[in-house]
């Protein structure tokens, strides 16, 4: 779906600014040297004050248990494995404050990085992007645009605004002169042997890998673009969907540096413009089903300006069980901190699983 106008010129500017005041982070997976493969070295390095500012949401200088894990993992995976985030919890669990400080986490994240401490090897990412992002808090306190943004959403979707207030914060990212990003889904389908990084504090799941959940994609455009930087769709309006139908004439529609053009729907950023599109189908009850595989998508090569974009995603765990699990957790911890005395009320069915 296209929304033109979904964000005025003035909002798009003022998101921007947001995200420059936070600061961007560089975001480049490319295919690895046999040298790195066999040092096994990730691509991206992130210095450690630098993971305590994106695991930061609200910026207020402490981390909380809900920010380190609604927020552990970047877009491809590379900067905080499911290793680092288990030494930086015990770290937490130790501090009589129940958050942690720079200097705190300085101390837990250093010895995370220690050769020998992590048990399991990174996979390499086989989503090939370059950028530079970064997220911003929408929640309360937040700049009133950002939290406009966020209720637009819920308007449009007419989803419970739990879902929505619990999901990913905003992530701005800027394209710059042959930056791109390469088709990808922007969730996972189902699965027994896996757990969404969005619910995982709700269940003891440590044997789980982490993948991201995301029932919705809302994607707003917040600059125009000279040439290039479209928003290609492979796949979408193809009658079958087929893997091998991703290789034509030897080239994989997959790789947007090569195959921009070949996409069946591309869609070229205009300032103010939202995309919205849903990745996973319905499971029939009213809940989240099986991944659309339809939903791959990709960005194209900047060739001339400078694009900025934001991804707002809607976060939903296929198990609705360990969603509802959740939100309890959350709701008594956010009661527990705020002092309030009267009895907490355990949320109803209804708001724990309307429809989708």
């Amino acid at each position: 779906m296209e929304i033109p106008g979904f964000l005025s010129e003035e909002e798009c500017r003022v998101v921007v600014q947001l995200a420059q005041l936070k600061g961007l982070m560089e975001s480049q997976t490319t295919t690895p040297s046999k040298e790195q493969e066999e040092s096994n070295q990730p691509l991206l390095s992130l210095s450690t004050d630098e993971v305590f500012s994106l695991l930061d949401l609200n910026q207020d200088g402490l981390l909380q248990h809900e920010e380190i894990v609604s927020h552990s993992r970047s877009q491809d995976g590379t900067w905080l494995n499911p290793d680092n985030l288990r030494q930086i919890l015990t770290g937490l669990e130790a501090c009589p404050t129940g958050t942690l400080t720079l200097e705190d986490f300085r101390r837990v994240y250093d010895v995370s990085q220690r050769p020998g401490q992590q048990q399991s090897a990174k996979p390499w990412s086989q989503f090939k992007h370059r950028n530079k992002n970064t997220w911003l808090y929408q929640g309360p306190g937040s700049h009133h645009v950002l939290q406009s943004l966020r209720n637009r959403l819920i308007s449009l979707t007419r989803l419970p605004s739990t879902l929505v207030e619990l999901s990913e914060p905003l992530q701005v990212i800027r394209y710059e002169n042959g930056d791109f990003s390469n088709a990808h889904h922007d969730s996972s389908p189902p699965q027994s042997e896996t757990t969404c990084t969005h619910t995982r504090m709700a269940g003891n799941k440590s044997a789980f890998t982490e993948v991201s959940c995301r029932y919705l994609t809302m994607l707003f455009y917040l600059s125009s673009v000279e040439e290039g930087g479209e928003t290609t769709f492979p796949v979408a309006d193809n009658r079958t969907y087929e893997e091998q139908a991703l290789v034509q004439d030897g080239v994989d529609l997959t790789d947007t540096k090569e195959t921009c053009g070949r996409g069946n729907i591309r869609m070229k950023p205009s300032v103010g413009t939202a995309l919205l599109w849903y990745n996973h189908l319905s499971d029939g009850r009213g809940w989240m089903g099986e991944l659309d595989e339809y939903s791959l998508h990709g960005e194209c090569p900047v060739r001339r300006g400078v694009k900025w974009t934001a991804n707002s995603w809607v976060n939903v765990d296929p198990d609705h069980q360990q969603q509802a699990r959740y939100q309890r957790l959350v709701a008594k911890r956010q009661q527990a901190k705020s002092g309030m005395e009267e009895h907490y009320q355990p949320l109803s069915h209804s708001d724990l699983h309307q429809d989708l």
